[in-house]
């Protein structure tokens, strides 16, 4: 994992150069092609991380797959590069690939509900949300909902939704014609919206339902709680064995009234604080004996999903942003 802060992209360059790369470190001429190098890659590398993070659905494994797309980039002849966003977009989209499909297996046998994991939207470390697409493809709803993908769909899903990269590109990427590139995202959209369209909600709604939400929850207002909640809501909680949580979802209205009853009757529950996370408000809360991060998705003028993430391994890069904004 590459941390940039108070590196200069000289000093990124000389830690990440490939061991064999021909020349004298103090060279001035090798330290300024890998400088510009460096700088070259920096530019590229919130768009990079947006492509891994999304593929993948960690951070952790998102920064791994830059750090070493970084390396590679170091040590490539950049005359024969022509795009290096190309270029840089199909190493890290085949890079997550790899990674995606090593990762599958493990999920399955994941304690309970796998969720993606949070980052803070304040510093957000991506590409730009600058659009409905990219913010609703980062959004956890439609992170979790990329676990019913096979990797080729989320590949697709991920550079055509979110990055708005063409089938003919798309197909170089992955080595297959833009005929399938299509219908992998014909696959992948249909998976996504099933029976419940995706939109992007007006910021205020959503912060005005989320804030009631967990005002009735801390009161316990159980009858709120439910009006809030659409006929068919799903409540989703990860504790990957570390912490309590419901191993399986829990669904309908007075199913998931009845599971957060049954919480507040035996354990205060306290927002400790609100963050945006993933384009969305969430708060970190305590109960019992641990913290999680509550988020809600909505569909209409109603809560559709409610995300609660127990897990402290899915926690901690979110905690790193909060203390280093804390110390910044």
């Amino acid at each position: 994992m590459i941390s940039t802060g108070g590196t200069s992209p000289t000093e990124l360059a000389m830690a990440h150069r490939e061991p064999n790369a021909e020349g004298d470190p103090g060279d001035s001429t090798l330290g300024e092609n890998l400088e510009q190098l460096a700088r070259e890659f920096m530019e590229h590398r919130p768009r990079l991380l947006g492509i891994a993070y999304r593929m993948l659905g960690t951070m952790w494994d998102a920064e791994d797959i830059v750090a070493d797309a970084m390396v590679r980039w170091l040590a490539v002849d950049r005359e024969q590069v022509r795009n290096p966003a190309a270029f840089l977009t199909t190493m890290v989209t085949r890079r997550s690939l790899d990674q995606l499909r090593s990762a599958r297996v493990a999920r399955e046998r994941y304690t309970g509900e796998w969720l993606p994991e949070p980052i803070g939207t304040e510093p957000w470390p991506l590409d730009p949300l600058d659009t409905v697409e990219r913010r609703e493809s980062v959004s956890l709803a439609t992170l979790r909902m990329m676990e019913q993908l096979t990797p080729p769909e989320r590949a697709v899903f991920v550079l055509h939704e979110a990055f708005d990269v063409p089938h003919a590109a798309i197909a170089d990427v992955l080595d297959i014609s833009p005929d399938s590139s299509r219908q992998h995202l014909h696959r992948a959209r249909a998976h996504i919206a099933g029976d419940n369209p995706r939109f992007d909600p007006e910021p205020a709604a959503h912060d005005a339902l989320f804030e009631r939400f967990l005002g009735a929850l801390e009161r316990g207002d159980l009858e709120a709680l439910e009006d809030m909640l659409t006929s068919d809501a799903v409540a989703y909680s990860d504790g990957g064995g570390k912490a309590r949580a419901a191993r399986r979802p829990i669904v309908g209205d007075d199913k998931v009234v009845a599971f957060f009853g049954a919480l507040r009757r035996h354990h205060e529950i306290r927002v400790e604080r609100r963050v945006e996370v993933n384009g969305r408000p969430g708060a970190l809360l305590w109960f019992g004996r641990q913290y999680q991060l509550l988020t809600v998705d909505l569909r209409g003028d109603k809560i559709r999903e409610v995300h609660s993430i127990m897990n402290p391994d899915k926690l901690r890069y979110l905690r790193e942003q909060l203390a280093t904004e804390h110390t910044g």
